[in-house]
């Protein structure tokens, strides 16, 4: 088989970069170990949340949004700190996101629009950050939520390859999983793979890996659109860094088990350079499906600013490790304080009432309202009384909820939840009873309850994220809700190192001829875009936006 270009990855970022080539006239073949089911990969199961700068969106919220203050908020999130050398780690990265900010406070929401993806109205204010102006986190609101969750981004794309399969305009090859890129007097040439057996496993479940035969494509140009290595266990904690502190002996798995990031090493053994690896994003805010697609799989709460956090013996954490503040920096307290070490999980401690109002899980699973486009329930289950569906089907099934209706009974159903006496009742009630006399005015100095009242100052978040500030010992709000959480894996933050066309460099920062990568596998560009620390909807962008990229830079 013979093409202009092969992807390899019928993801997001690999669907976005075959679009633009389908639209020059360039014949191309994708390659995907996985069947049919699953085109569209990871964004399919995503919340579909984007990161945009200065929208009507956000203006009709009345925020004051521009490029300038995102790229602060981006930069001092990132860090970069490798900088040095004659081919620094950092270098393409800080260029990539140069032009993604501009991309995103640009022509990114018309391009969207051109392509098909639609929004809500709904602006969310994620990662709030560590506290620091020049610190971490969005200043403002900037997390746009599309109708469709993630199928309304990868749902687009995912239709266009197949009318253009369906056309003769390019080959989708399933279940053709890619072991060595083929390299021909020091350039890319093809591929060479095995080809599975058939599986018409649904989405997401785990297929099998039974030989049946072996292919080769040859190619003006190979993209390496393959993702990160989110669900192997083994490759995260082989590079997990030593600023976040021991591995947890137990993690829960936010993506299927084909993400297992065997491109990366095959690319690295064509010559590709492998940068930031110890980069990695994962959340503290895991709990274990109740009805599970893949192995172990978690899905993620996207707290309001609401519940009490406290680690596996009983301590609220410091600020900024408070709920929708600051990612890494809890997780990085979690397995820094040395007698938590044994210890793989945390606990929100919350209301009947803030539940209701505060708790979203991530995916397009978990999202009936928004993913099937439905305003009348969106208006029913975001506005109205009780919680939404998804988030009540966890607190009665979901293995990793207590519900109770005295602290004391709260506590007994916690510690029995992790079959150790860990928790004691009084220090539990002591630090709550002090959070409690933070509000019996409109002022404060307990940092999460002055979050709180800053969050509901936005209209977006009055309405439809933070509950009413009110006691958690109130019986009135009650009952009382404790969730016990867990780390969940999802994102590499680092990848192959490419340049502003989305070629992979080699060692000495040279274009590899031939070879391209996009998405996760380029750390969403360059290597590592994000730097330490991602400002929230910034994944899926930074698929479409490397895909676009390298897609229009091979057309040319």
């Amino acid at each position: 088989m013979h093409a202009d270009v092969v992807i390899i990855g019928a993801g997001l970022a690999g669907l976005t970069a075959c679009h633009e080539l389908v639209a020059a006239g360039r014949s191309v073949i994708v390659l995907e170990q996985e069947n049919a089911n699953n085109l569209g990969g990871q964004a399919h199961w995503s919340f579909g949340g984007l990161f945009l700068v200065d929208t009507p969106m956000q203006r009709r919220l009345g925020v004051k949004d521009s490029a300038e203050l995102a790229w602060q908020d981006w930069a001092g999130s990132a860090g970069w700190d490798r900088q040095d050398g004659d081919h620094p780690e950092d270098e393409w990265a800080i260029r990539w996101a140069e032009k993604y900010v501009e991309f995103a406070a640009g022509e990114k929401l018309d391009w969207l629009r051109s392509m098909g993806v639609s929004f809500t109205p709904v602006v969310g204010w994620a990662e709030r950050g560590d506290g620091r102006a020049a610190g971490h986190g969005n200043s403002v609101p900037r997390f746009h939520v599309p109708w469709g969750t993630g199928t309304g981004v990868s749902g687009p794309f995912a239709q266009r390859a197949t009318q253009a399969a369906a056309d003769g305009a390019i080959r989708l090859l399933f279940r053709h999983r890619v072991d060595e890129l083929v390299v021909t007097g020091g350039a890319v040439t093809g591929v060479r793979g095995t080809i599975l057996a058939d599986d018409d496993a649904p989405r997401g479940v785990s297929s099998n890996r039974d030989p049946v035969g072996d292919f080769s494509v040859t190619a003006d140009a190979v993209v390496v659109a393959s993702g990160g290595i989110g669900a192997d266990h083994n490759a995260i904690r082989r590079w997990w860094p030593e600023r976040l502190g021991t591995p947890p002996a137990h993690m829960i798995t936010g993506v299927p088990a084909h993400v297992d990031g065997r491109m990366l090493e095959a690319t690295a053994r064509a010559g590709g350079r492998l940068v930031n690896r110890d980069r990695m994003w994962h959340y503290t805010e895991g709990i274990a499906n109740w009805n599970p697609v893949w192995p172990g799989h978690g899905i993620r709460i996207l707290p309001g600013p609401s519940p009490l956090w406290f680690d596996a013996l009983g301590r609220r954490l410091p600020f900024p490790a408070l709920p929708g503040y600051d990612t890494l920096a809890t997780l990085r307290h979690l397995r820094t304080t040395p007698d938590l070490a044994e210890h793989s999980h945390s606990w929100f401690v919350l209301t009947q009432t803030m539940i209701e109002k505060e708790f979203a899980l991530s995916g397009s699973e978990q999202n009936p309202d928004l993913t099937n486009k439905d305003l009348k329930l969106l208006v029913r289950t975001r506005l109205g009384r009780g919680a939404p569906g998804p988030v009540e089907a966890f607190k009665e099934r979901g293995e990793d909820f207590v519900v109770a209706d005295t602290l004391e009974e709260l506590v007994a159903g916690m510690n029995a939840l992790t079959g150790r006496p860990l928790l004691d009742v009084e220090g539990l009630r002591r630090q709550i009873a002090e959070r409690d006399t933070q509000l019996a005015n409109p002022f404060a100095k307990d940092a999460q309850v002055v979050g709180i009242r800053n969050a509901r100052r936005f209209r977006g978040d009055r309405l439809m994220r933070v509950a009413s500030p009110h006691r958690v010992l109130d019986p009135a709000a009650g009952p009382l809700i404790a969730v016990r959480l867990h780390v969940i894996t999802r994102k590499t933050l680092g990848g192959l190192q490419t340049d502003l066309d989305g070629r992979v460099l080699d060692g000495t920062a040279t274009p590899i001829p031939g070879l391209y990568a996009a998405g996760e596998a380029a750390g969403f560009g360059g290597g590592g875009l994000h730097g330490y620390n991602a400002l929230e909807g910034t994944f899926l962008g930074g698929c479409l936006f490397t895909g676009r990229t390298v897609g229009r830079a091979l057309a040319r």
